[in-house]
């Protein structure tokens, strides 16, 4: 009876050591995997939080209102204007004239 129990002692412990090596190998792929994406993290600028308040608020809100503006006169130049040159033109001149816009439609 005793080499009976033995036998079975020694099977359960040898499926004891499998699963202990399946855990082992397992932790061990985890722990190259979260390395991996710390090394990779390190090299992607971390996503800042967007300011918050009644200041943030409104500059987000005056620059959104800018852009709309621009965009709109942009869309409708693309489609009043057939030739390219004059869409090539008004865009770079939109974008060299936003601040200038800006800072007239929201004088501080």
């Amino acid at each position: 009876m005793s080499k009976e129990r033995a036998r079975r002692r020694e099977v359960r412990e040898r499926e004891a050591a499998v699963v202990a090596a399946a855990r082992a190998a397992e932790a061990e792929r985890r722990e190259r995997r979260v390395a991996r994406r710390r090394v990779v993290a390190s090299w992607v600028p971390r996503r800042r939080t967007r300011p918050t308040g009644i200041l943030a608020e409104r500059r987000r809100r005056q620059n959104g209102a800018t852009l709309a503006l621009l965009v709109a006169l942009n869309v409708l130049v693309w489609v009043f204007f057939p030739d390219w040159s004059t869409r090539a033109m008004v865009l770079f001149v939109s974008l060299l004239a936003a601040p200038v816009l800006h800072a007239m439609l929201f004088r501080r």
